[in-house]
């Protein structure tokens, strides 16, 4: 739909996006982890620390030897791994654009906090809406999602810079960018059924957590919507 690439959105609390970067680099080692398995492994690897629905509602059980964590904690661990480099790239891209301004809003541990509590609202979702699944789901996109959920509330007035369709450059509102993006997901669910391997319960969950999880944890000082903030 869009790549984006950059937001005219300063930090103004923290210094430095440490804890973005850092889960940019744990992302990344995490995948060249799984590039360097052979088929079967990378296999079995995603069963270990993918989240899959079926197992976690315990309708069916991971063979001897696969299973390495309780399957609560898959719904944290699933997050750090990927599909592909298309997959890691364009996540790992909306979490460098987007990220910062969160993590700024909140400080470093509360962040990491929020990643992971988006994280694992996307992949509650995604296994409610889909429990008899016996694909793992993996990748950082809900948690990414609830960042975009979080930007909305936060940042609704800032210019970010995209590619659309991957091509054109435009400046455009982030309330508008991310409503698009939103319906996109449902728009998406209702045409492919849920049928394209895409999780997308698992965004619209982490879109929705972000939006309400940023209230309560930023700092009281960070405004609303853009209140009295020029951009």
């Amino acid at each position: 739909m869009f790549i984006p690439i950059h937001d005219r959105n300063p930090l103004t609390i923290i210094p430095w996006q440490f804890v973005t970067l850092a889960l940019i680099v744990v992302n990344l080692a995490v995948f060249l982890w799984q590039n360097s398995l052979g088929e079967q492994a990378l296999a079995a690897a995603s069963y270990a620390w993918g989240m899959t629905p079926s197992v976690l509602w315990q309708q069916r059980l991971l063979p001897e030897g696969v299973a390495i964590l309780p399957e609560e904690m898959t719904l944290f661990s699933y997050a750090f791994l990927h599909g592909g480099w298309l997959h890691l790239i364009g996540n790992m891209l909306f979490l460098w654009v987007f990220g910062d301004n969160i993590e700024d809003s909140m400080g470093h541990a509360r962040f990491l906090l929020f990643y992971l509590l988006c994280a694992l609202a996307a992949g509650l979702v995604h296994a409610l809406m889909e429990p008899g699944s016996q694909v793992p789901l993996i990748g950082a996109s809900g948690a990414i999602a609830g960042i975009l959920g979080a930007y909305l509330v936060l940042h609704p007035r800032v210019k970010v810079l995209v590619l659309l369709f991957s091509r054109i450059p435009l400046h455009l509102p982030a309330w508008l960018l991310l409503s698009l993006w939103f319906v996109f997901q449902f728009v998406s669910l209702s045409i492919t059924g849920g049928a394209d391997n895409t999780a997308w319960w698992a965004h619209i969950g982490g879109f929705l957590a972000g939006m309400i999880l940023i209230v309560p944890m930023r700092y009281k000082r960070v405004p609303l919507f853009d209140r009295g903030v020029e951009h």
